[in-house]
């Protein structure tokens, strides 16, 4: 595989200008309360107030704005768990661009009701292979342009623009602690960020029985799938990761970790009672990793979790006051 030309500042940067007014640049917020609760002092990027709930629409934003006619002619076509499919549903409205949507059995019920009302065509099929293969079929048989949730140097860059405002709020931080499911979202702000300060840290966190990114640097493959993706933080379950997320984040993070389903639940049941924020499972890795010290704490309160979405069902919600 020829290395692919990542996007460098001067292209994140180009997102960002394209993207003013259009999203919406995240507060960097600090709950005393949870700080409190968990014996650690941390500042939160709050995403999960991004437009649709999610960081997902900066990427899928730039991804239309910057495709071609030819592109959007014949309509759109995605497969995702849930917030790129919402994301890109909101993207494609902009252009009154058709999109279809394959989501996989067992995906959010409130995912799935978001992007149908933002006019998406929505298909729900099989496990995750199955519905990433029709997806393909999809493209093949009806001429649509897929629009991957993250193996897209277009979508990288619009999600590297996270990183942009990082480096402008945050000028003391010392580490970045982010949500990895494909891959993206710590590319790109890793890209971002290292471009000017090479001295932050970057690190990724996936659950346990999801370590698919892990997996792929183990095995010194972009292709290298697990034989069993389970995992609460279902936005964080990608059957497999791509040869660009794969470049990217061995060249821009510096380490991944994985934390215990326990501890996400705890996470996540933490930032909805002490710092207040509805958050959902795969947002609030970060944390559980800090909780489970799978990352020390920065010194004198470096380290920025990136809080990565919002969109929580009413049932995972309650699956957190049980354990309370």
């Amino acid at each position: 595989m020829e290395p692919a030309e990542l996007p460098d500042f001067d292209t994140i940067r180009q997102a960002a200008e394209r993207l003013r007014g259009r999203v919406t640049r995240t507060p960097v917020w600090h709950s005393e309360d949870l700080d409190q609760a968990t014996g650690q002092r941390v500042h939160l990027k709050c995403e999960n107030l991004q437009r649709t709930g999610s960081f997902k629409p900066r990427g899928a934003l730039n991804w239309v704005l910057t495709a071609s006619g030819s592109e959007l002619a014949g309509g759109l076509v995605t497969v995702s768990a849930g917030n790129h499919a919402i994301a890109l549903a909101w993207a494609a409205a902009t252009t009154k661009t058709p999109l279809t949507v394959v989501m996989p059995e067992g995906s959010s019920e409130l995912k799935i009701r978001r992007t149908r009302a933002l006019g998406a065509e929505v298909i729900v099929h099989g496990r995750i292979q199955q519905a990433v293969e029709l997806c393909h079929e999809l493209v093949a048989t009806r001429g649509l342009t897929l629009v991957h949730p993250y193996n897209d140097l277009r979508v990288m860059a619009g999600q590297g623009t996270v990183g942009l405002e990082l480096l402008d709020q945050c000028p003391d931080m010392r580490r970045i602690v982010c949500p990895v499911g494909g891959g993206g979202l710590v590319s790109g702000l890793g890209l971002a960020v290292k471009a000017c300060r090479p001295d932050v840290e970057i690190v990724g966190v996936e659950p346990v029985g999801a370590a698919t990114m892990g997996h792929a640097w183990q095995c010194n493959d972009p292709a290298a799938s697990l034989d069993n993706v389970s995992t609460w933080a279902s936005s964080l379950a990608p059957a497999v990761v791509g040869e660009y997320t794969w470049q990217a984040s061995r060249q821009v993070v510096d380490r991944m970790v994985t934390v215990s389903e326990a501890a996400i639940r705890e996470a996540t049941r933490l930032l909805l009672t002490e710092a207040r924020l509805f958050v959902e499972p795969g947002a609030a890795v970060g944390l559980a990793a800090l909780l489970e010290r799978a990352v020390e704490p920065a010194p004198q309160g470096g380290d920025i979790l990136v809080i990565t979405g919002g969109n929580l069902d009413l049932d995972q919600v309650s699956q957190c006051e049980a354990i309370a």
